[in-house]
């Protein structure tokens, strides 16, 4: 291979290209890089978004636990008052039981007769004087259990438990309620809880989009980055081969062991014109051997 087959100028042009190269690898790098900055700003809006959407919920799942705690206690004294009502319940029929004369019919037990008689009233198909008769009955039986009862609470110790039977019931229906409006709450706080979990999970997976666009995104850009360098370099190369021709031209080189240096540098100029990256030693043997 002669010298005379690559010339300065083809060199120059080469490193012109290569220049080329590296300037619009540079551009993609940086166009990929600003591409990468903003997956990235994205990424870290939508995982902050997470985090406040499970703070948020948090405090929910706080409040719903601290709700169902007092569901609990709340339960607790319901069953306490239950309980109550219950026993004071049979006291007070005991005690009204003894305080009746043998001979006088229940009070239980004209309840029960005045409701079958409004039942039987609603429910069958009566002439009017039978009907009379019922209503005549049903007011005979309101008006014994008036009296009875009245009669009753003259007695201090009927008075009182009755008085207690009444309030115990109160009580258990007060906290029955409040059972129900705390369990409600407590599943309003529970639904909103879990709202929340699912919306932070919907951004959660936005923000692993959005992070496996960034990181595809960085892999380009180092790419681009990688080829920017590797064009950079040969020019660098070219440059010294240049500089080697213009060298020479002003300071050539004596007699050496020729053959030897022009077998090498025959074998570094083909690799040249493969493409492949020369050393600064190769360009000095193929300035030797005439080639530049």
């Amino acid at each position: 291979m002669e010298a005379e087959e690559i010339s300065v100028e083809e060199i120059e042009q080469k490193r012109d290209l290569l220049n080329l190269e590296a300037e619009r690898r540079r551009k993609s790098r940086d166009e990929l890089n600003e591409i990468t900055r903003q997956f990235a700003d994205l990424r870290d809006k939508h995982n902050a978004e997470v985090r406040r959407l499970i703070e948020e919920a948090s405090e929910h799942k706080r409040l719903r636990d601290e709700y169902n705690e007092k569901v609990k206690e709340t339960k607790e004294q319901r069953e306490v008052w239950n309980r109550k009502y219950t026993d004071l319940a049979a006291e007070l029929v005991e005690l009204r039981r003894s305080l009746s004369t043998k001979t006088s019919t229940p009070i239980s037990k004209l309840k029960r007769d005045l409701k079958a008689l409004e039942f039987k009233q609603m429910t069958s198909v009566l002439t009017p004087e039978k009907e009379k008769e019922i209503v005549e009955q049903m007011s005979k039986i309101q008006a014994e259990i008036r009296k009875r009862e009245s009669s009753l609470q003259t007695n201090p110790r009927y008075s009182e438990l009755y008085r207690q039977v009444n309030e115990a019931k109160e009580k258990a229906e007060t906290y029955h309620r409040l059972v129900s409006e705390l369990a409600e709450t407590a599943q309003k706080e529970h639904d909103r809880m879990m709202e929340l979990y699912d919306k932070a999970d919907e951004v959660r997976k936005q923000a692993d989009d959005f992070q496996a666009k960034f990181v595809e995104a960085k892999i380009k850009a180092d790419e681009e980055h990688r080829k920017h360098i590797e064009a950079i370099h040969q020019v660098h190369d070219y440059d010294k081969l240049l500089y080697g021709i213009r060298q020479k031209q002003k300071r050539p080189y004596g007699m050496e062991d020729m053959e030897k240096v022009n077998r090498q540098a025959q074998e570094v100029f083909e690799r040249f014109k493969k493409g492949e990256k020369l050393s600064t030693e190769d360009i000095m043997l193929l300035q030797k051997s005439g080639y530049l």
